[in-house]
């Protein structure tokens, strides 16, 4: 009730006096809606008398009805949403702990213990209306004055649980922010652990190479000619991944307790590479490496390892185990890399008379493949080399064990695949953190030159035909009947003819070879003489009396000239007769 006396008023239903009569802006709010809320007036007729819109009454009374008379109170100062007192005391206590909190870091401090982040204004107001702590006691010592180092870690991790920040608690605990992180870190990666002190000194407990790693070490200096850097990408491969110091130290180790001797590599200058590639597929690199570690006689003929290196990404393109170096063996094995990764801009090879040959000129020329010849005497400018020395250490202690030419190949293909998949160190400082051979080099890409394969073959070969080997491993060839593979009975094989040689082959494997001798001014073989026979992966699936190279080349026909087919018997002369008269048809 006012505290000022004002004369009587006569009561009245109409809006302009109302009006004048409501001092308050919550009495005038409250007869807007009156009449509607007690005498379901409607909201229109209203609207029509106040001069306020239709859907704001509406809004009013249903507001009215939900909450009573604190609808009314609209203003700032009225309509206040209160705190809840622990959360008012919590402000004024931490305020008072550390006069250095910021608003936003209370803010967060209140939200992170009660799950209700107070505005940064109602903080201030609650500030100012709050009575403050004539003395607020510290909680936590600062961090220096904390005797157990446990203490002092643990009391930096309660504030933080608690929603302190970094700065807060450095001030707090007077010390410097990085002693927080530090801390923070350790409880992290380690739990109560961490927030002891650490031994100095030697370090104790779980190292990161055990009893696992040293087993696994010693397994792979069973080849003698590892080194650190290799054991460490084989290792990786295994998911154990090491420094290539503790790698080091490991075969130190090893060493010492086994009595094994360290490999010994020559001392190498470091030199300018002339055919450096800038990217993928820019320079290739091919030749040929004579496996004299191979034992003939178990194997039964000398082997080669014709390879082909791409010089940006250091990967093995193409690469097989061949009884001979020739020119077949070189384009095999090309036609391989050309077929999965496109042609080259440039192939860099020595002055080997495989590479020059004529037949190899055209499939360059056919390909626009610009051939490269590194300097006489200068085998290090041929980035495959690095891939031998690689391979001398990682396989030829396996190729030496070899006893037979199957297990030779398998052990060849297993180098081919863990050299591509493990570290390479040309790698090791790649910003983008590609380390071997296999992902530098990717997937294809439309940059890559791609060959449709009639169009391969017809640059690499004369022609080409596939034929089902017959039960004794022999397919049919223009009326000659040639041996390829006993033990791929019933398989097909592929049949190569470039210029005068004839080349049978399955998977991509070579199981023989011949000369053909065409008769003059036809396409018909003559002779097929000069019978090269492979060794194959294949075995049989019963094992012969006798080998069939004791019969000898006159015993053991490899080609047989079959008779000609017999030329189709003319029909009789005779008219069939007709079946009625050609009259009667027109009848």
């Amino acid at each position: 009730m006012s505290g000022t006396r004002r004369g009587r008023v006569d009561p009245t239903d109409e809006w302009e006096q109302l009006a004048l009569l409501c001092r308050w802006p919550e009495q005038l709010a409250y007869e807007e809606i009156r009449p509607m809320v007690l005498f379901r007036f409607p909201a229109a007729e209203r609207a029509e008398e106040t001069g306020s819109s239709e859907r704001t009454l509406y809004r009013k009374a249903a507001r009215f009805g939900k909450e009573g008379m604190e609808s009314l109170f609209d203003a700032g100062s009225a309509r206040r949403r209160q705190l809840p007192p622990v959360i008012r005391r919590m402000i004024v206590e931490l305020k008072a702990e550390y006069p250095r909190f910021s608003l936003g870091e209370i803010a967060t401090v209140c939200y992170v213990r009660t799950g209700r982040r107070p505005g940064k204004h109602t903080i201030e107001r609650v500030l100012t209306e709050e009575p403050v702590p004539l003395r607020m006691l510290r909680r936590f010592d600062p961090y220096h004055e904390i005797p157990e180092a446990r203490e002092r870690r643990r009391a930096v991790v309660a504030l933080h649980a608690e929603g302190w920040t970094v700065k807060a608690i450095a001030g707090y605990m007077k010390i410097n922010r990085d002693t927080v992180y530090e801390t923070l870190k350790r409880w992290v990666e380690q739990g109560e652990v961490g927030l002891a002190d650490k031994k100095r000194g030697q370090k104790g407990g779980v190292r990161k190479a055990g009893l696992k790693e040293y087993a696994a070490v010693r397994r792979l200096q069973e080849n003698p000619a590892l080194g650190e850097f290799r054991v460490r990408a084989a290792l990786a491969r295994l998911g154990i991944h090491l420094g290539a110091r503790t790698v080091g130290r490991i075969l130190a180790v090893n060493r010492r307790l086994y009595g094994l001797e360290k490999p010994k590599g020559p001392v190498k200058e470091k030199r300018e590479m002339p055919f450096r590639a800038e990217r993928r597929h820019q320079y290739w690199s091919a030749d040929v490496r004579y496996l004299d570690i191979v034992d003939e006689h178990l194997v039964g003929k000398r082997a080669y390892a014709v390879t082909i290196l791409d010089n940006y990404s250091r990967a093995v393109l193409a690469s097989s185990v061949s009884p001979t170096q020739d020119l077949s063996a070189f384009l095999s094995v090309l036609h391989r890399a050309v077929e999965r990764h496109g042609s080259p801009e440039a192939l860099v090879t020595d002055s080997g008379s495989i590479f020059r040959a004529n037949r190899a000129k055209a499939v360059y020329e056919a390909l626009g493949i610009r051939k490269e010849r590194i300097e006489r005497g200068r085998p290090w400018q041929n980035f495959i080399e690095t891939a031998f020395n690689v391979q001398r250490r990682m396989a030829d202690h396996h190729f030496a064990r070899a006893r037979s030419w199957p297990e030779l190949v398998s052990a060849h293909s297993r180098w081919v695949e863990e050299y591509n998949a493990q570290y390479h160190s040309a790698h090791e400082k790649r910003p983008d953190g590609r380390r071997t051979p296999a992902d530098v080099l990717g997937q294809l890409t439309l940059a890559d030159v791609r060959y449709r394969p009639q169009d391969l073959d017809r640059a690499f070969f004369s022609e080409h035909f596939s034929r089902v080997l017959d039960a004794l491993g022999y397919v049919v060839w223009r009326r000659w009947r040639v041996y390829g593979e006993e033990g791929l009975a019933g398989r097909e094989a592929t049949l190569w003819l470039r210029d005068r040689t004839l080349t049978i082959e399955h998977g991509g494997e070579p199981l023989s070879r011949y000369e053909v001798e065409f008769t003059a001014g036809t396409e018909k073989p003559r002779a097929l003489t000069h019978p090269l026979l492979f060794e194959s992966t294949a075995a049989l699936a019963e094992q012969r009396l006798f080998g069939l190279e004791t019969l000898g080349d006159g015993g053991w026909l490899k080609t047989l000239r079959l008779e000609d087919y017999a030329p189709r018997s003319l029909r009789p002369e005779s008219l069939q007769q007709a079946l009625f008269a050609y009259h009667e048809a027109w009848g």
